[in-house]
């Protein structure tokens, strides 16, 4: 097939644009690695791992408590999060009509465009009270986040386990439907199943997204770099030591957070990587 002069122009022109895009990852990745190393490689591995010890002014960068404060409200998150999600994209795809859906969607999409302070807001005004007055605590706690977490972690959950679960064959329901199963029976024994691997990367995409996630967790969680013994305790996560103390950090301070950010950075690459060798895994991309 003939290409013409004009095509070539554009192929390149696109390709510049796709250099771009993995070029500006580059760049930040050698940044964040480039300003966090040496203080990891400074304070050993597990100097700055495995301690729990937060004083700047001393000169201990232990991040250990908050590493277990983001593991903490995400997994909340995911647990109190993920059920809800699945079952709306459950009832959307397979017993919803048309009205119904039309209904429901503009809500979840709207969800997925409140900024993170609102949720932040909503947190501190609404939840954390809750909290407060009802269970242990001062209400600031990983439960406080986790809710919030799971609140915003719902579209992501819904679209794609809604996509996944319409995009499975529907001779398989009909089969399933012709043997003498009931439609519940099909949902759980056969289309949830083939729908798997879209419904873990909705869950693994919610875990970047909570995992990820800053100001609202900063507004309920506490802020508390030490471990917390129950759900009911205050925390602080990874990204919220970060924009909480990069106001005023410097020098060995300011490199200690940079390194918080590698640590970071190797826990969303490793939920990617995950995802990829699933679906690797599954059969979905080769």
């Amino acid at each position: 097939m003939t290409v013409r002069p004009y095509e070539k122009w554009i192929q390149t022109l696109l390709f510049m644009f796709a250099a771009v895009a993995v070029l500006t990852v580059l760049a930040i990745t050698l940044f964040i690695f480039k300003e966090g190393l040496p203080v990891i490689f400074e304070k050993g591995i597990l100097g700055f791992v495995g301690s729990s010890r937060w004083a700047p002014l001393s000169g201990s960068f232990g991040i250990l408590g908050m590493i277990i404060g983001s593991v903490q409200v995400t997994m909340g998150a995911i647990a109190l999060g993920v059920p809800v999600g699945l079952a709306c994209a459950i009832y959307l795809a397979e017993i919803a009509d048309g009205k119904t859906s039309g209904i429901i969607h503009p809500g979840i999409e709207l969800l997925a465009g409140i900024p993170s302070v609102v949720y932040g807001f909503f947190g501190l005004s609404v939840v954390v009270p809750f909290l407060r007055n009802h269970l242990p605590g001062n209400g600031f706690s990983i439960l406080a986040g986790s809710i919030i977490l799971a609140i915003m972690i719902l579209p992501t959950v819904v679209n794609i386990s809604e996509s996944s679960i319409r995009s499975v064959n529907a001779d398989y329901s009909s089969g399933s439907l012709a043997l003498g199963a009931s439609h519940w029976q099909t949902i759980v024994k056969v289309i949830l199943p083939a729908a798997r691997s879209g419904i873990v990367a909705s869950v693994i995409l919610g875990m970047g997204r909570a995992i990820g996630e800053t100001m609202a967790v900063i507004m309920v969680t506490g802020n508390v770099t030490s471990i917390a013994g129950s759900v009911f305790d205050p925390v602080r996560t990874l990204t919220g030591n970060i924009a909480i103390e990069m106001g005023y950090a410097a020098g060995e301070h300011r490199e200690a957070l940079f390194a918080t950010g590698v640590i970071l950075f190797l826990f969303i690459m490793f939920l990617n990587l995950a995802t990829t060798c699933f679906f690797r895994k599954a059969g979905d991309i080769k």
